[in-house]
C-alpha cells in the first residue's frame, strides 16, 4: 500500500534506539507509516526529496513564553547599551505614535545605566506621556515620573503587579519595580495592567500569541508549551484554537500565584476539566517560583551574592509553606514545573520534591510525575545526583549560559568561585538526569538553531569568550534534548519525539546535514519545512504545496522574524536570558 509522502535522499535521525538513523520515512494519515532503507521504502502518492538534508523530529519548545513575544506597538530596546540610545529610541516612538496614551517599551538592560539600577530621573525630557519599560527579562519595570504619577506611585500607593522601589535617602519611588512577573501573573496584578497599561490588553495579548506561533512554525518547531499562563488568559488560547491559528501543538500551563490557596486550586481543576482537550492545545503543569532571579540579586542563594555581602536573596515563599503546597499539589495529581534559578531555590524545590514522594507514597498517590525544575543557572554540586534519583527534568535553555547574556551582571553576582555551577547541560545528562532545552521566548531568541550553538560552544554568537567549556555538548546531545527530551518532560515519548513506525508525523527538515556542520554553520541555517500530523504548517521551497508560507503571506528569507512585527529583532539577533 502506498504511502501519503515519502521523505528520502538525505539522513534521517530518529532518536528511537532501536533504529537511530534510516535513509526514509513514509507518513500515512498524520502518522509514521515506515522507517527504513530507502530501496526498501514503499510507492509513495508524493515524495519528498531531501537532497542531502538533515530530517529529525519536530523541535519541542518547552518553555517559549507565546504571550509575551514582540509588540508591534512598543519600542524595542533589545541589546541597547546606551542611556542615551534608550532616550533617542523612547523620544522617537513617541513623537511618531501621539495617537497613544502611553509609551511601552520592552527588553531594557539592567546594565543601561553604569553602576546602578535605572531610575525615573534617566527619562525626565524624553516625553511628557507616561512611559512603561520591561526589562530582558521581565523580572523588572522601569517607570518616568509621569507614569509614577498615573498609577498613583508617586502618592505612596500600591500596585499589584509588582514592588515600586523606594530611595532609601528621600524615601521617594525611584522609577524601578522589581517583582514585576511573578506578580503580574496574579489575578488582581494582572486585572491592573489591563486596566492602565495598553500592552496588556487581550487584543494586543493575542496578537503576540499568534506572531510567536508563525515564528514557532518558522523554526522547525511542533510542540511548544507556554510555560506560565493565567487562569485568565486562557481564553486566547481557546480563541486562536477556534480561529485555526494553533499551527503548533500547544500546551498551556497554569501559573499558580505564590499564597494562592485551596479555592484557587479547585478553580486549577475546573479549568482543567471544563477546557476541552484538542489535538493542538492541552493544558498542562502547574508553575510555581521557587525563587526570582540572579541578575536583580532575587534569586535564592545558599551563600551571599559575591557583591552584595550579607545579601542572598529570598525564596518566595517560606520554605515550610512551600514544600507543604508542593505535597498538595503533587497529592491533587499536578504535575509541577517550577522555576528555580538560584542554588538555594533548587534546593528548596529539590526538598519539596522528595518530601512530596515520601508523603504521598504514604497515601499511595504518588506516581511518575515528572516534576520539572526550570532554568537550573546555579547548581550546588551536591544536588546534581538528586535530578535523576529523584525522577526530576532539568528544563534548560542553552542560550542562556552564552556570555552574550551572562556576562557582567550574572558573573559578577554568582562570582567566579561558582561558575562551575552555571547551566551543566553535560553534567546533568551525563548524570542520568532528563534534560530538556527550550528557548525561553522571547527572552532569547525562539530559534533552535541558536541554542544548539550556544549548548555547543558556549560563546557568544560571534564565537567570542567561550566560558564553562567543560559543560559543551555534541550536537547530539543537544538536539535530543530540543526533541525526544522534551516529549519525555510531559510524557509524551510513546507519541512524539522520536521518528518510529505509529508516532504522530511532527517533523523537520532542515536547509542542511546540521551533523556535517562545525557550529558556527548553524547559525546560517534553518528549517525549510516543518510538519505537524503530517500537514506543513511551514514550507520555504513548496515540497508539500506551500500552503503554510502561502497562507501567512511569509517571506522565506525572513524566516526569522514575524511578518507581522516589523519593528521585531531578526531571530539571529542577539536576544537575552531569563524570563521565567
Amino acid at each position: 500500500m502506498a504511502v501519503d509522502t515519502l521523505f528520502t535522499g538525505g539522513r534521517i535521525r530518529t532518536f528511537d534506539p532501536a533504529q537511530p538513523w534510516a535513509e526514509a520515512l513514509g507518513v500515512t494519515d498524520g502518522r509514521i507509516s515506515y522507517v527504513g532503507p530507502a530501496a526498501d521504502a514503499p510507492a509513495a502518492r508524493r515524495t519528498v526529496q531531501l537532497e542531502g538534508r538533515l530530517l529529525t523530529p519536530g523541535v519541542a519548545d518547552t518553555h517559549n513564553h507565546l504571550l509575551l513575544g514582540f509588540d508591534d506597538l512598543a519600542v524595542s530596546l533589545d541589546q541597547v547599551q546606551s542611556l542615551d540610545v534608550v532616550r533617542a529610541r523612547i523620544a522617537e516612538f513617541a513623537e511618531t505614535h501621539p495617537q497613544l496614551d502611553w509609551i511601552c517599551a520592552e527588553n531594557a538592560l539592567y546594565s543601561v545605566v553604569e553602576g546602578r539600577r535605572p531610575r525615573a530621573d534617566d527619562l525626565v525630557g524624553v516625553t511628557d506621556r507616561p512611559v512603561f519599560i520591561t526589562t530582558y527579562d521581565q523580572h523588572s519595570v522601569w517607570l518616568n515620573r509621569p507614569a509614577l504619577a498615573k498609577l498613583g506611585i508617586l502618592g505612596g500607593g500600591d500596585i499589584a503587579w509588582g514592588n515600586p522601589e523606594i530611595d532609601a535617602a528621600t524615601g521617594e519611588p525611584t522609577g524601578w519595580v522589581t517583582d514585576f512577573y511573578t506578580s503580574a501573573m496574579t489575578i488582581a496584578g494582572l486585572a491592573e495592567l489591563q486596566r492602565d497599561i495598553p500592552m496588556y490588553s487581550p487584543d494586543r495579548r493575542y496578537r503576540k500569541i499568534t506572531n510567536s506561533l508563525e515564528m514557532a512554525a518558522r523554526s522547525g518547531i511542533t510542540s511548544v508549551v507556554e510555560p506560565q499562563v493565567p487562569l485568565a488568559e486562557l481564553d486566547l488560547f481557546a480563541r486562536a484554537e477556534r480561529e485555526g491559528r494553533l499551527t503548533s501543538r500547544t500546551t498551556a500551563a497554569i501559573y499558580h500565584p505564590v499564597g494562592a490557596d485551596g479555592d484557587f486550586r479547585a478553580r486549577i481543576t475546573d479549568a482543567i476539566r471544563e477546557t476541552p482537550q484538542h489535538e493542538r492545545f492541552t493544558l498542562g503543569p502547574v508553575k510555581l517560583y521557587a525563587d526570582d532571579v540572579i541578575e536583580p540579586h532575587t534569586a535564592a542563594m545558599l551563600e551571599d551574592y559575591a557583591n552584595r555581602p550579607g545579601h542572598r536573596g529570598r525564596p518566595s515563599l517560606e520554605p515550610t509553606e512551600f514544600t507543604k503546597l508542593f505535597i498538595e499539589l503533587d497529592r491533587l495529581g499536578y504535575q509541577v514545573h517550577t522555576h528555580a534559578t538560584g542554588d538555594w531555590g533548587i534546593r528548596l524545590t529539590l526538598d519539596s520534591i522528595e518530601a512530596a514522594q515520601r508523603a504521598n507514597a504514604r497515601s499511595g498517590a504518588t506516581r511518575d510525575t515528572r516534576h520539572g525544575i526550570v532554568h537550573v543557572e546555579c547548581l550546588a554540586p551536591e544536588d546534581l545526583p538528586r535530578f535523576a534519583e529523584l525522577g526530576v527534568v532539568a528544563a534548560m535553555q542553552p542560550r542562556h549560559a552564552s556570555p552574550d547574556l551572562v556576562a557582567g551582571t550574572w558573573m559578577e553576582n554568582v562570582g567566579e568561585a561558582r561558575w562551575d555551577r552555571a547551566w551543566r547541560f553535560k553534567s546533568m545528562i551525563e548524570s542520568g538526569a532528563r534534560v530538556t532545552f527550550s528557548s525561553d521566548w522571547q527572552v532569547g531568541e525562539m530559534d533552535p538553531l541558536i541554542g544548539l550553538y550556544s549548548a555547543m560552544t558556549r560563546a557568544r554568537l560571534d564565537g567570542g569568550d567561550a566560558w564553562t567549556v567543560e559543560e559543551r555538548l555534541d550536537l547530539d546531545r543537544a538536539l535530543r534534548a530540543y526533541t525526544l527530551g522534551g516529549a519525555e518532560a510531559f510524557h509524551r515519548e510513546h507519541e512524539v519525539g522520536a521518528l518510529r513506525v505509529g508516532a504522530l508525523a511532527d517533523v523537520v527538515v532542515w536547509s542542511g546535514d546540521l551533523y556535517a556542520m562545525e557550529p558556527a554553520e548553524l547559525l546560517e541555517q534553518r528549517a525549510d519545512l516543518t510538519v505537524v500530523g503530517g500537514s506543513p504548517i511551514h514550507d520555504v521551497r513548496g515540497e508539500l504545496g506551500g500552503v503554510a508560507a502561502a497562507a501567512h503571506g511569509q517571506d522565506p528569507a525572513g524566516a526569522g522574524q514575524s511578518c507581522a512585527e516589523p519593528a521585531a529583532p531578526a531571530a539571529h539577533a542577539h536576544g537575552h536570558a531569563h524570563t521565567h
